[in-house]
Parts: C-alpha cells; sequence; structure tokens
C-alpha cells in the first residue's frame, strides 16, 4: 500500500484512479501466491519439483513454432520482443500453487485462476480484462462390448482456455481430450497459426467438438442395438441397461448444448477481439455443435420412447402371466368344487352307491377340464 501511495504522489491526478484499477488484480494475484507459497511452505516445494502440471511451452513467430524447450516466462518475454509472436502454454490439472504462479506472470484474473483450479465449470465465455476465459467440456466415448447396468459410455473432462495479447492458455482435466496430435497438426499449418493465439483457441474447440460428433455416431449405434433388442422376440433388453444409457445420455447432453451460447458470441459479426478469418472457423465449428445438439435431443426423444415401449412391455408381459394364473386357478377350480362336494360324506349323494361312479367323476372333471383349456388356449389365454 505504501508502495502504491508512493507510485501515486508523482502521478496526475487523473490518472490516479486508473492507477489504482490496475494495481487491484495484481494485488489480488499476488496474495493467491503468497498463500500457494505459504501452504507448500516454499515457492518450489520438492513435491512441485516431482511433478508439474506443463505439458508443453511453444513460442511461434509468425506462424512457425521456434525450436527449444522454453520456460513459460522466458517464452513471454520474448514474445513481447517480437512482432506477431505468441505463446502456447499447455497444462494438465495444475495444482493451485502452480496456477498462481502462472497467473503472475500473465496478469490472469484471480476467479478465471480458480474456476481453471477447481474444473467444475459450464461452457461459458468471459472476459477479464484484454483476457478472454474460454470453457469448454469434453467427452469421449468408451468402447465397451456390450451395454449392461453398470456401462460407462461417455466420459468427460473439461478444457479451459486462457486468450490475451501475445498468449494462449489451455488447461486440460481429464483425459476425455488429448492435445498432443492437435499440437503436432499445428506445427504445419502456418497460414493458421500466424493468426495468433485465436488460432490454437479454434483448434482447440475444433478438436473438442470433433469428439462429440465421434461420440454420437457411436451412441447411435448403441441405441439401434437397445432398440433392436427391445422390439425382438427372441430378448426383451433390462429396464437398468435402458436406464443407465438414459443417464449417459444427460451427462453428454450437459455437456455439449450449454456450448451454443459461447459459440454464438465467438461467431458474432461485432466481435472485434476474434480476428475475421478465425471467426469464419468458428462458423464451421457452430455448425457442428449444432448438429450434434440436434442429434443429442433425437437420441434423447428416442431413448424416451424406447423405455417407455419397454415399460408398456413389462406390463403386458405381466398381464399375459396373470391370465395364465387365472386360467390355470379356473381349471383347478373345477377339480376342487367336485372334490369338495362329494368329500362331505353326505348319506344320499347323486351316484353315490354306483360301482362307476368314482371313474364318472374322475372322467367328468377331465373332461370339463380340456374344455377350459381349449376355451382359455382359443382366447389367448393360455
Amino acid at each position: 500500500m505504501a508502495d502504491q501511495a508512493d507510485r501515486d504522489r508523482g502521478m496526475p491526478e487523473e490518472h490516479k484512479p486508473l492507477s489504482r484499477a490496475l494495481a487491484a488484480p495484481v494485488r489480488a494475484v499476488t496474495r493467491i501466491l503468497s498463500a500457494a507459497d505459504g501452504h507448500t511452505g516454499q515457492g518450489t516445494g520438492a513435491s512441485e519439483e516431482r511433478h508439474s502440471a506443463i505439458v508443453d511451452c511453444a513460442l511461434f513467430i509468425d506462424g512457425v513454432r521456434q525450436p527449444g524447450s522454453w520456460d513459460y516466462a522466458e517464452a513471454m518475454s520474448a514474445a513481447k520482443r517480437s512482432a506477431n509472436a505468441f505463446v502456447w502454454l499447455d497444462l494438465h490439472e495444475p495444482t493451485q500453487a502452480e496456477m498462481a504462479r502462472i497467473a503472475h506472470t500473465y496478469g490472469l484474473h484471480e476467479l478465471a485462476v480458480e474456476d481453471a483450479v477447481k474444473a467444475e465449470q459450464r461452457p461459458k465465455l468471459e472476459q477479464f480484462g484484454d483476457v478472454q476465459f474460454l470453457v469448454l467440456r469434453t467427452a469421449r466415448y468408451i468402447e465397451h462390448e456390450e451395454l449392461t447396468e453398470n456401462s460407462k459410455v461417455i466420459e468427460t473432462g473439461q478444457v479451459m482456455l486462457f486468450i490475451g495479447p501475445g498468449f494462449v492458455i489451455t488447461v486440460r482435466h481429464g483425459d476425455a481430450c488429448r492435445l498432443p496430435p492437435r499440437r503436432a497438426d499445428l506445427d504445419d499449418k502456418q497460414d493458421l497459426m500466424a493468426h495468433g493465439p485465436w488460432a490454437v483457441a479454434y483448434a482447440v474447440t475444433d478438436r473438442v467438438v470433433d469428439l462429440y460428433l465421434e461420440a454420437a455416431d457411436k451412441i447411435e449405434v448403441d441405441l439401434d442395438a437397445v432398440e433392436a433388442e427391445v422390439f425382438s422376440r427372441e430378448g426383451r433388453g433390462s429396464i437398468q441397461s435402458i436406464y443407465q444409457m438414459k443417464r449417459e445420455l444427460v451427462e453428454f447432453k450437459r455437456t455439449v448444448t450449454p456450448l451454443q451460447r459461447p459459440m454464438v458470441t465467438l461467431t458474432a459479426e461485432h466481435n472485434d477481439v476474434v480476428p475475421a478469418e478465425i471467426r469464419s472457423y468458428f462458423r464451421d465449428v457452430q455448425d457442428h455443435v449444432t448438429r450434434t445438439v440436434e442429434q443429442v435431443m433425437s437420441f434423447d426423444d428416442l431413448l424416451n420412447s424406447i423405455l417407455q415401449a419397454r415399460l408398456a412391455q413389462v406390463t403386458v408381459d405381466q398381464n399375459n402371466d396373470m391370465r395364465k394364473i387365472a386360467a390355470w386357478a379356473a381349471i383347478a377350480a373345477v377339480w376342487t368344487a367336485l372334490a369338495g362336494i362329494y368329500g362331505m360324506n353326505f348319506e344320499f349323494m347323486p351316484e353315490i352307491g354306483w360301482k362307476y361312479g368314482y371313474p364318472s367323476v374322475l372322467a367328468l372333471m377331465l373332461v370339463i377340464s380340456l374344455i377350459l383349456y381349449r376355451w382359455f388356449r382359443r382366447n389367448g389365454w393360455l
């Protein structure tokens, strides 16, 4: 605070509010960094020396990746000294301490840093000063031989991007979307990378949405199999497996649907932050997102219909079972009634003294039972 007062003392009055406003985010990040250092006992503890969240740090000048291994602070300094240069820093599940040091170097807002560490956000696009914060949820289809009540169909994660002047930082959580293959592809696309950090943002978003499309196509195959099993004569799908598929589809829906709003913002004509050339690329991604959302909605409706049809089948099966039980009970009632009448030991009863009375009553029981059986059989009860 004393340093800020000293700086304000020699500054024109009209510049003092701006100076104080710019100093607030720096003090906030410094507090995060101090808290993180105090938690570990020192700035770079022994545990962090063994594990680093940094997957890759690259410096691009005029769309060409510069050779060598770069420290993220040195790469940022080199990018500031060169025209049309930017840094791509890729992180995987960073700790709060490591993220705080990176935020201090790149001037990231404390709220965005907190979101990047926790990774519990919906897809969104926010602006913090001159830094754009883009959150994507990733989804990957999990191969399985048979759909059961415990099958895991979709694996989800998150990718967060900080897009600022001269840098782009990707923060990944989970393994649903892996970026190394995309980094290798971008090394050969100098024309695209020459557009700067937003070219990386497009490439990462395109990779995430491509996985959406792949997962949607494979889920469609699973739904076809479930539908065929439910309506086949040989076997009936279990309600538990259908409900498990429903839950996995809901998770996929939560991943894909909220991305529509950020894509509208990125492709808007009045968006001067995204270069016009990159906006055309984002429109292609937006089309894929729309297609995936439409597929997910249709899958949801189809699965609801399959579930209702299976429940109706269960009801019909129960009714059929009850009719069979009632039919056999009616047949058994004939034997019970006649045997009960002739078992009352009255002295005067029809044909009680007849020699063939007993076999005649048994024959009567059998004839009545056969007649009832044929009648129930003809009416579909047996």
